[in-house]
């Protein structure tokens, strides 16, 4: 039986200050397999964010084991979580995170010039994701030229370009009407067919269902599992 992807054990995270301790992460156990597409809901402050964090390796647990592509990664230190983002991991968040003194090509582009790829494969890549996206005649615009469903489609672009492994979105459609938060979930559709593993949260039913399983968090705890009709494209 192939590996899973991304599978943690008795997962936790704990925030502490002076006075206060919270277990924002109480003994999450999941596995994830390879090219999955995984819709994570739950109240607001269930821990929803909190666990695409550390599963996006942004931050180190506070217990418990993460395995991510058959290795422990629990106890990595950020500069070895940093490395293995930039190479297997891609973000694309509500509020678009794009840099507005930057061109789109520019913004998709940036991931490369953090791996030190050399300028001619770059703009190679960037052209060939810009064109998949169906936004390469925007290449030259800068992100306030663009609507919400265009900014969107340069922001997957961006986490795509590096080829990652597994595409972290965190409520991808929140800030968008309900055409282009449409647009943006076949969009992950598409590429979770082509085979990269997608993880979102989400507080849409909606969205959920564009998804083949949903994991239900409640005060920081996995309570439940439904597997989804995955809605036909």
């Amino acid at each position: 039986m192939e590996e899973p992807i991304i599978r943690t054990e008795q997962l936790e995270m704990v925030y502490r200050t002076d006075e206060v301790e919270t277990l924002a992460l109480n003994n999450i156990n999941l596995s994830i397999a390879q090219g999955e597409f995984i819709s994570i809901m739950g109240p607001s402050g269930c821990g929803k964010s909190t666990l695409l964090n550390v599963l996006g390796m942004l931050d180190k647990p506070s217990g418990g084991r993460y395995f991510f592509n058959g290795t422990d990664i629990s106890q990595y230190s950020e500069k070895k979580r940093a490395e293995l983002r930039k190479t297997h991991i891609g973000f694309v968040f509500q509020s678009f995170n794009l840099i507005d003194e930057l061109s789109v090509f520019e913004n998709v582009e940036l991931p490369l010039v953090y791996l030190r790829m050399d300028t001619g494969a770059r703009r190679k890549k960037v052209k060939q994701i810009l064109e998949r996206m169906g936004i390469a005649h925007r290449a030259g615009h800068y992100p306030q030229q663009l609507s919400g469903g265009q900014q969107q489609r340069v922001a997957v672009a961006r986490a795509l370009v590096a080829d990652p492994k597994v595409i972290f979105a965190d409520e991808p459609t929140g800030n968008l009407d309900s055409v282009h938060g449409d647009e943006v979930m076949h969009l992950l559709t598409d590429l979770h067919r082509a085979g990269t593993t997608v993880v979102m949260v989400t507080h849409s039913p909606h969205d959920a269902s564009f998804s083949e399983r949903t994991l239900n968090l409640f005060d920081g705890k996995l309570i439940s599992e439904t597997s989804n009709q995955v809605k036909a494209l």
